[in-house]
């Protein structure tokens, strides 16, 4: 697990260790755990997540990944395209998203890239995905809730 999870979110080498199918399998289960927290509290609606991504070549394959997952799991999904990650934070905080993601790997190198998700329960929901890395797919881990 430690080679993928981080403190806030996952990083890989982008299309090596961290491919557009891990950014598709997180989306889907971010969008279904998003979802079902709000269904659990008496919403109804849509759980909806903003993303970011900074300049790297990779960050265009996994924000259209994510945003997929995310809509294959009856998330809305809105771009805010090249960004800061301030700028999620405080978009996803004010605006009333239930998650922000920002794709980034920060200062590492221009190959790696990282997914970075914010909200009030960080924790817990980046140690639930990184379940997702462990078991590869989504479905399975469906059997868990």
């Amino acid at each position: 697990m430690g080679k993928y999870f981080g403190t806030d979110g996952f990083r890989g080498e982008a299309n090596v260790t961290l491919t557009a199918d891990h950014a598709f399998q997180v989306g889907r289960f971010l969008g279904w755990y998003c979802g079902e927290t709000k269904r659990r509290a008496g919403d109804e609606e849509p759980a909806r997540v903003v993303i970011g991504k900074d300049t790297r070549r990779s960050s265009y394959m996994l924000e259209y990944a994510l945003a997929s997952g995310l809509a294959a799991s009856g998330a809305d999904a809105y771009l805010l395209h090249v960004t800061t990650t301030p700028s999620v934070s405080y978009v996803a905080r004010t605006e009333g998203f239930d998650c922000g993601i920002m794709i980034s790997a920060s200062h590492n190198p221009y190959y790696d890239n990282g997914i970075k998700l914010i909200n009030q329960v960080i924790g817990a929901v980046v140690m639930i995905c990184s379940v997702i890395m462990v078991f590869g797919t989504v479905t399975n881990i469906y059997r868990f809730f």
